[in-house]
């Protein structure tokens, strides 16, 4: 694959918001991750200095995610998504860093297919630390909230 598909990819994923993208060619594959602020530190491997906040893997495989901030309990994404703090523009987050949850509290929304899909606490406890940042697109499994 030449430099000018990878810069012309690399622009796609930059100007459409997604997150990430692969392409196969024959024998060739190519994965382009758009870097997200605080959850996902994608690191280049082969990048080559290709693009700001892209980073390519030409291996095929994905970069290691990096570690939650804080112990305790993870409550990841059950669906892939668009992550809100709050019921509606303008409205208070459903929680904030420090505050006590119960089993059954929300936490956030996730938006799929123009479905809003509220997420509970599964568990008592102080919410830790909230690794998504609200309007970011979130995927199945990813980290959203750290309960303590």
């Amino acid at each position: 694959m030449d430099l000018r598909k990878l810069k012309t990819l690399i622009e796609l994923v930059e100007s459409s918001g997604i997150a990430e993208l692969e392409v196969s060619e024959g024998e060739e594959r190519v994965r382009i991750t758009r870097s997200m602020p605080s959850t996902h530190q994608a690191m280049a491997r082969d990048a080559g200095g290709l693009g700001a906040g892209a980073a390519v893997s030409t291996d095929g495989m994905g970069p290691p995610l990096a570690a939650p901030p804080a112990e305790g309990h993870v409550v990841k994404a059950p669906m892939v998504g668009t992550f809100y703090r709050a019921a509606a523009p303008g409205s208070a987050a459903f929680v904030e860093v420090g505050d006590a949850v119960q089993a059954g509290d929300p936490l956030c929304i996730i938006e799929a297919m123009k479905l809003m899909n509220e997420i509970e606490a599964d568990q008592t406890g102080i919410v830790k630390a909230i690794l998504v940042e609200n309007g970011q697109a979130v995927e199945y499994g990813q980290p959203l909230v750290i309960i303590g």
